[in-house]
C-alpha cells in the first residue's frame, strides 16, 4: 500500500465530526483517486493506539482530523510530522489523546512501520458539543479542505 488516507473524528460531537465528513465527501467527490488500486482510505472515530495499526506498512499517510489551538473556527492546518510537535504546545486534537500524543509514543517505541511521510490536515474546531452539528464556520471550511485532501494524495500518488 502506497498511501493511506484517515478521516478521524465522532460524529456526534459538533465539528470534531469534521475530518470524517472532509474524507467522505472527498471519496463522493474524487471517486477515481479514492479507489486508486495504492490509496487505502480509513475512518476512524476515535483512534487512539489503532492509529498506529491503521498507518502501518503504508508509504505514506494523510491524517484529516479536527484540532483546537485558538485559530479561527475553520482554519485549515496544513502540517507534516515535524510541524506538529511545534504545534501541539498548547493546541492538539479535538479529542484528547490525539495524534500527536500517538505519534510520540510510537517514536519512543521504536515503532519502524510507520510512514515515512505523514501529512496531516487539521481543521480548527470551534465546538464539540455532543449531538450537535457541524457548525457553520467550519462546514464552510469543507470544500477547501477537500481540494488540499485531492492535491496532497494526487501529489503522493505522482512521486
Amino acid at each position: 500500500m502506497k498511501l493511506v488516507v484517515i478521516g478521524i473524528g465522532q460524529r456526534l460531537r459538533g465539528d470534531d465530526a469534521v475530518g470524517v465528513e472532509v474524507v467522505r465527501r472527498w471519496e463522493k467527490q474524487h471517486p477515481e483517486t479514492a479507489a486508486h488500486p495504492e490509496v487505502h482510505v480509513e475512518i476512524s472515530e476515535l483512534p487512539g493506539l489503532q492509529l498506529l495499526d491503521l498507518l502501518a506498512g503504508a508509504q505514506a499517510g494523510i491524517l484529516v482530523d479536527a484540532v483546537l489551538s485558538n485559530a479561527t473556527p475553520g482554519t485549515l492546518h496544513h502540517l507534516t510530522q515535524d510541524d506538529l510537535a511545534s504545534f501541539a504546545e498548547g493546541a492538539g486534537s479535538a479529542h484528547g489523546w490525539g495524534v500527536a500524543e500517538t505519534l510520540a509514543l510510537a517514536e519512543t517505541l521504536g515503532q519502524d512501520d510507520l510512514p515515512a511521510a505523514l501529512v496531516i490536515l487539521g481543521i480548527e474546531v470551534g465546538q464539540s458539543e455532543l449531538g450537535k452539528g457541524v457548525s457553520p464556520a467550519v462546514q464552510a471550511a469543507i470544500p477547501s479542505a477537500i481540494q488540499v485532501l485531492q492535491d496532497v494524495v494526487s501529489t503522493h500518488l505522482r512521486a
